[in-house]
């Protein structure tokens, strides 16, 4: 399954910054939403590998500040 994982509001939170509308797209092999499974580690490889920051250490791997879409 893919799913585009946005982010809903800027948050600056531990010397990292999140942009609102920062999206990056997870392909899982369960059809469950990513950011809750396996502790959202793909999401945030996700955006290691994208962004270059740790969405984890920001406190933001959360659906307060992530929006789930399953678009493939």
């Amino acid at each position: 399954m893919l799913y585009r994982v946005t982010v809903k509001n800027s948050k600056n939170s531990n010397g990292v910054r999140l942009e609102r509308g920062m999206s990056v797209d997870v392909v899982t092999n369960s059809m469950s939403n990513p950011v809750t499974t396996n502790g959202g580690q793909p999401v945030a490889d996700a955006f290691m590998r994208i962004y270059g920051i740790d969405i984890r250490q920001a406190g933001a791997l959360n659906m307060a500040y992530l929006d789930v879409k399953q678009i493939g």
